[in-house]
């Protein structure tokens, strides 16, 4: 078991992936101590990860996190409300409606009739392509736990799309630490 020394959450549901449309995991939502969100929606691997020719994270996201925490609203990572409104990407109506195919899909499973529980799995990967959430969900239901060769073979496909999304993260004055 991980004995982290910050606040995490590990989101079973997807409630709170579905509020926000995080389409993949980890992703970070920075929370201040009043509740107000401050950043969203970002991958939140800490550093460079390559496995083969597959990259993913950034040794940019620790020294960010690190900033805010010491700087709190005056740390040039934190967003104003708008910039965090603007970060939540609305959903198409497919988007919408793979939510409750899927969770339709995980009951059916836990009814114990898989085949219907994949049915409506795929259904749902169909209507929200996108979104890796579900994709893995649905691996750790039926594969080895780990997403596996389905996890390997969907990101190989992924071409010049990336994985996460570039982070925003804004060029700061070194002198100032201003944007």
């Amino acid at each position: 078991m991980a004995e982290a020394t910050y606040t995490t959450l590990i989101d079973t549901t997807h409630k709170i992936s579905s509020l926000f449309n995080l389409v993949n995991v980890p992703s970070g939502i920075w929370v201040d101590e009043n509740g107000q969100i401050v950043r969203i929606n970002e991958g939140t691997y800490a550093e460079l990860h390559k496995l083969g020719n597959f990259e993913f994270g950034t040794d940019e996201y620790t020294p960010a996190v690190r900033d805010w925490a010491i700087n709190g609203a005056d740390s040039a990572y934190a967003w104003t409300p708008d910039e965090v409104a603007a970060k939540i990407r609305p959903r198409t109506s497919e988007e919408a409606r793979a939510e409750p195919t899927f969770k339709l899909g995980v009951y059916f499973f836990e009814q114990g009739d898989e085949t219907l529980a994949r049915t409506y799995w795929e259904r749902a990967e169909q209507l929200h392509p996108d979104s890796w959430n579900y994709h893995r969900q649905d691996w750790s239901f039926t594969e080895d736990g780990s997403s596996g060769v389905k996890f390997r073979n969907k990101q190989a496909n992924l071409s010049d799309t990336p994985f996460y999304a570039p982070l925003d993260l804004p060029e700061i004055d070194p002198t100032t630490q201003q944007r």
